[in-house]
Order: C-alpha cells, then structure tokens, then sequence
C-alpha cells in the first residue's frame, strides 16, 4: 500500500533544501518540525505554530532528544497569524489538520476560520517553486469540511501561478489524504508587504 506520509515528504525534499526556510504550521509533536529542521540543516530556518502550550513542550523535547540543529522558532500562536511573525517567502510549509495527536483533546481541532486564512498567507509567503503539503484528516466532521472547502479554494487559483493537486486513497474514504499546492518558477516573490 502507498505510504502517504512517505509521499508528502518526497515532494516537500524536491522544492526544500539546506539553507533555506520553512513552516510547521501544525506543530503537533514536532515530527513535521524534525522533518523540516533537518532537511534546512544549521544554515536554514524552521518556524512552527501551535496554539496549545503542551504541543510546545512535546515538540521541544523531541528534537532535543532527536539532536535537530537549533535552526527553529516554536511559536504558540495560531497559524492564521504566520504573517506577524513570518517576514520572509519560504520555500516550504506543512499542514497536519485536526487534532493534537496522543493528547485527548480531541475537542482542539483546526477550525475552518483559522485554517482558510493560514493557507492564503501561506500560499502569499510561499517562494517561487516552493510547496505546501496539507494533510487532511476527513474521518472526524471538521476535518471532512476541511478538506472540501480547501479543494474548492485551490479550483479557483490560477494554474499559471499555482498548482494544486490532491492525492487520497479511492476505496478508503474517511482515510487521511493531502493536498501538494506548488507555487510556479515564474510568480514574484513575497517581500513582506
């Protein structure tokens, strides 16, 4: 069966690299953040988002023991607000939506209002050829609306600046699936206006 983290992860290495800056935008437990941290190396820049405090903690400690070069900012904040504290294009950024996993909580959920203007100010700070990858988590209702408000969002962006494209399982409907947005070679860059 088709790995779909793994497959996520293969596209974000094809537009990210050493030296270069990316977003976590659901830090989660910080593997994404690992993830990142280690393919921009010492020489680049992480930033990751979290509204719970105990995602902070989590993420903290696990590339501490993982050994993740100190290139990351934890930022508890919402990831509607990655413009206040994001001044510069990236070339990469990761969505996990739904819930922190392993906490119990699965009443903090991303929320359509927060996530719909994450995406935006990602897909305006995102470099040319750089990627977003926005996994998607349909098995619970919020993240099922989700998912469908962002595929009618991505149908109205111009294929000559933005290409979306949706990978999920067929015969598994409530399986988690994602969405690799990737911004053309040719857009302008963001200069943090």
């Amino acid at each position: 069966m088709v790995d779909l983290v793994g497959l996520h992860k293969h596209f974000i290495l094809e537009h990210l690299g050493e030296g270069e800056v990316a977003v976590d935008f659901t830090m989660g437990n910080g593997n994404d953040t690992l993830f990142l941290s280690r393919t921009v190396g010492a020489t680049g820049k992480v930033y990751a988002f979290d509204i719970q405090s105990e995602a902070l903690e989590s993420t903290e400690a696990h590339l501490v023991a993982e050994g993740a070069p100190k290139n990351y900012t934890l930022i508890c904040a919402s990831h509607h607000r990655v413009k206040e504290f994001v001044k510069e294009p990236i070339k990469a950024g990761m969505f996990n939506l739904g819930y922190l996993p392993r906490s119990g909580k699965k009443t903090v959920t991303t929320m359509r209002e927060t996530t719909m203007p994450a995406v935006e100010a990602a897909i305006e700070l995102l470099a040319p050829d750089g990627a977003l990858i926005i996994a998607i988590y349909p098995g619970h209702e919020e993240g099922a609306l989700e998912g469908d408000m962002l595929r009618e969002y991505f149908k109205t962006l111009s294929r000559f600046q933005i290409c979306a494209s949706e990978f999920h399982i067929l015969n598994s409907p409530t399986s988690p699936y994602f969405f690799l947005v990737e911004k053309t070679p040719r857009t302008t860059p963001y200069t943090g206006k």
